[in-house]
């Protein structure tokens, strides 16, 4: 009987937990993709400081409107890097919460950056790391120190104010202040910028492909500089903007520049003063400014030297950059970009003087040179592989909510650059390498770390056969 009594008991045990067994199979069914839907509200959080309508114009949809639900997706996403590329935050989430069949509120959250950043200068004064430590043998009188201010989010408004007071190798003083909507539709904007800067060694002309640097044997100044431009920019559509720009330059030079170059300001005056006036368009639609693994630049800006008094100068400059980004999964993605400068003049004041290895057109394998003249064509290209994509969270040991996470981000590099530069004066000590068909290539490792910063280290070779090792501090292009 006792034993009747046990089995019955485990039978029932049994059934019990076979019909649990199947009651925890049910899961909540998920409802089905909508065709379309309709905002209801925009709801926003993370903002302490920035205000809500510069978030919001960003946003490429609106409120009671119906959208198509893969085509929202797309808008959502899309919107999500624009925001990011206000530069104002670390984090950038925009989220649809459904709250009926076709309606859908969106949630905005960011995480602010640390807008105030106060900062030592201390920097280089040549064109790149591998000019200084190869060419000028790591001099470290060639250090420019001082400090620098930026506050990148004034009033909450995004806009910008930089101020940089500088000693060392080149002593100057930078103040610039942008101000991105002066208008209710938040579509126009106005720059202001001062820039004042001394030297007391310069680079005079170029021998042998490099820079030719002069100095006074009573260490006086050489070249004294001021520029004062205002600029005034219209966003008509998200991703294209156009600039006007008018400017004021004046540079003054010690008489002994003109006893080693003559030509440095093309006549035998010590003084060059010009008007100038600027036109750019600029569609930009790159998911990250600082580092695009998707998306499109394409960048047109004509520049006239010399208005209303040609007496000094009188030169038309035309530019073009035209990068596209190809994602062809989480790990490759493929970057290449097109860059032209013309003159339209066959000479031009040194202080203009454009050509491979003047930032930012440059062949890599070419860091340690620079190849002037009056037209240049760089073709760039790098196929990268996402090695690592970490964050790491030290809000344990940081107080600061801005810098609680720390992002990094390792890409293998494979990369192969060309192009030309037209030289219409065939300079004799520089023919080595104008006029011809340039291309460098090699392998590199690519930093992203915090705040969007850039590490590069390259080994590349070019085509006379030349190797070494470069390290550079932001984006290719």
């Amino acid at each position: 009987m006792r034993n009747i009594l046990c089995l019955s008991v485990f039978f029932l045990l049994l059934n019990f937990v076979k019909v649990n067994a199947q009651d925890t199979t049910l899961e909540p069914v998920n409802p089905p993709t909508p065709e379309r839907v309709k905002v209801n509200n925009i709801f926003i959080i993370g903002n302490v400081k920035t205000q809500k309508n510069i978030i919001l114009r960003e946003l490429d949809f609106t409120t009671d409107f119906f959208y198509d639900w893969e085509v929202f997706l797309d808008i959502i996403k899309s919107d999500q890097q624009k925001i990011y590329n206000l530069r104002l935050f670390t984090e950038v989430e925009v989220t649809p919460l459904f709250t009926g069949d076709e309606e859908v509120e969106i949630l905005i959250s960011v995480k602010e950056r640390w807008f105030v950043v106060p900062s030592f200068i201390f920097q280089l004064a040549d064109r790149n790391f591998s000019e200084w430590w190869t060419n000028q043998q790591r001099d470290f009188s060639r250090v420019n120190y001082g400090l620098k201010i930026n506050h990148n989010n004034v009033g909450g408004r995004n806009e910008k104010l930089r101020f940089s007071g500088q000693l060392g190798f080149t002593k100057g003083l930078d103040l610039v202040y942008t101000k991105p909507y002066i208008d209710k539709k938040q579509k126009q904007g106005l720059a202001i910028q001062l820039t004042y800067a001394d030297q007391k060694t310069l680079p005079i002309r170029s021998l042998d492909n490099k820079q030719v640097f002069f100095k006074s044997e009573s260490e006086e100044v050489l070249r004294k500089s001021f520029s004062t431009a205002l600029r005034y920019n219209y966003r008509r559509t998200f991703y294209n903007f156009h600039f006007m720009t008018l400017g004021y330059t004046r540079t003054w030079i010690n008489p002994e520049v003109l006893v080693q170059n003559p030509t440095y300001f093309q006549n035998d005056d010590n003084n060059l003063k010009y008007l100038f006036l600027q036109y750019s368009f600029r569609h930009d639609k790159r998911d990250n400014i600082a580092y695009a693994t998707q998306g499109e630049l394409l960048q047109l800006t004509a520049t006239k030297y010399g208005i209303l008094d040609t007496k000094d100068i009188n030169e038309v400059e035309l530019n073009i950059i035209a990068n596209k980004y190809f994602q062809f999964s989480d790990k490759f993605h493929l970057a290449t970009g097109l860059t032209g400068v013309w003159f339209l003049s066959p000479n031009q004041p040194y202080t203009l003087v454009r050509g491979i290895g003047y930032a930012p057109n440059f062949i890599r394998g070419y860091e340690l040179n620079v190849i002037e003249g009056q037209q240049l064509y760089v073709h760039k290209n790098s196929l990268r592989y996402k090695l690592f994509d970490l964050e790491v969270d030290i809000s344990k040991y940081m107080p600061l909510d801005q810098f609680s996470t720390i992002p990094f981000k390792l890409y293998l590099s494979g990369n192969f650059d060309h192009g030309t530069v037209t030289d219409r004066n065939n300079i004799p000590e520089n023919l080595r390498l104008t006029n011809k068909y340039l291309f460098g290539y090699g392998l590199g490792l690519d930093i992203v770390g915090m705040y969007d910063s850039v590490f590069r280290f390259e080994y590349s070779l070019n085509n006379t056969g030349q190797g070494n090792l470069f390290f550079n501090l932001r984006a290719p292009f």
